[in-house]
């Protein structure tokens, strides 16, 4: 066993409560070498690629990177901005901005961002972290609706990182807010807002990532929290089962993954004469290349080349006030029995910055 360099240790010293928020990941330029560099790490990890190593490897590194970087650096490419990519660029947001909701509600507490894969990574966080004398780490990842492909893979790496750490901290790991009602409600404000801006569609589609089927088969429960999610969210709409879809989208490979399957449906509504779609993505809360670009160009392009007349995105949560409030009840109510709790001079430090990072995100709207 090889253990990591401890920072010196004080007794006496207050311990420190940070949370972190987890997103998936993403290159860190649209460039051939950087998204082989990140596709690399992606497809290596088992929990995303179930097929024994000694078939796989040669496939990804023979195949795959080969002729996948490439082309995936030119979706990147199509949606990449100033800022750089915006998966990371809203993550961010979102922590800088929760940080500043739980202090305006009394809490003293440390939030950063990390990503499983590329940058920055958790090894990488939770050393700094550590170094900063936080003692109570609280992970939560960005993804709602638990899968073994994505949450419990965030769960690894923690386990694999405190493995080589002598001093661990106490730990807590946020498995789900699929059908939290702050969840729930931030999708159901985000899609009014849009409605009346825009008016109503003929249908809404709710489209989630895809995994393979055989996962649901071996018990992962994702595609059931998925169909639950979409059933508060068109019970706060109002609408009748007729008026929604719940559909999957990014499949991968050859193998059958959960149907009904995002851009065949579409297709499929615009034939039969469904005018008007809007599609939301409920299971990311940050507007990335599977959002943007997969279903913001590729199936709004399938969907009008197949007769629709009318498409529209609803965007992801974001940076939105409601889905940074809804974040900071998650988080409180996985912290109670923490001590968290701010003076009161620090709290109104805290929310003078809440203050300035509410306008620095309006900025950076405006700007858009």
């Amino acid at each position: 066993m090889t253990w990591n360099q401890e920072p010196p240790y004080t007794h006496g010293t207050l311990s420190k409560t940070a949370v972190v928020l987890v997103n998936l990941g993403t290159p860190d330029a649209p460039t051939r070498a950087a998204l082989r560099r990140y596709l690399r790490q992606f497809l290596s990890d088992p929990r995303v690629v179930e097929i024994p190593r000694a078939a796989w490897l040669p496939i990804l590194y023979g195949l795959i990177l080969p002729l996948r970087s490439g082309k995936s650096a030119a979706k990147y490419a199509s949606i990449w901005t100033k800022e750089g990519s915006p998966l990371k660029v809203y993550t961010e947001r979102q922590a800088s901005l929760l940080r500043g909701y739980l202090g305006e509600r009394g809490h003293d507490v440390q939030v950063v961002c990390a990503m499983r894969y590329g940058s920055p990574s958790m090894p990488e966080v939770l050393n700094r972290l550590k170094n900063e004398g936080c003692d109570r780490i609280l992970v939560l990842p960005a993804y709602p609706q638990y899968s073994g492909t994505t949450t419990a893979s965030i769960f690894d790496a923690v386990f694999s990182h405190y493995a080589h750490v002598r001093n661990v901290p106490e730990l807590r790991l946020i498995k789900h807010y699929h059908d939290h009602e702050s969840y729930i409600q931030a999708l159901a404000r985000s899609v009014f807002a849009h409605w009346d801006l825009n008016g109503r569609p003929d249908k809404l589609v709710m489209s989630f990532h895809g995994v393979p089927k055989r996962t649901l088969l071996l018990g992962d429960p994702y595609h059931c929290e998925c169909y639950k999610t979409a059933r508060l969210l068109a019970a706060q709409l109002q609408l009748a089962p007729d008026q929604y879809l719940v559909t999957f989208q990014s499949r991968f490979g050859k193998a059958e993954w959960l149907q009904p399957y995002t851009a065949p449906t579409l297709v499929k509504l615009a034939k039969e004469g469904i005018k008007r779609v809007d599609v939301i993505c409920p299971g990311f809360t940050s507007d990335c290349l599977e959002t943007l670009e997969e279903i913001g160009m590729e199936v709004r392009r399938d969907f009008l080349t197949a007769g629709g007349k009318e498409f529209h995105y609803i965007p992801c949560l974001n940076d939105s006030p409601a889905w940074i409030s809804a974040l900071a009840e998650i988080v409180e109510q996985h912290m109670i029995g923490w001590p968290t709790m701010l003076t009161p001079q620090a709290r109104e430090e805290c929310q003078r910055n809440a203050d300035a990072s509410r306008q620095q995100a309006i900025r950076m709207g405006a700007e858009k």
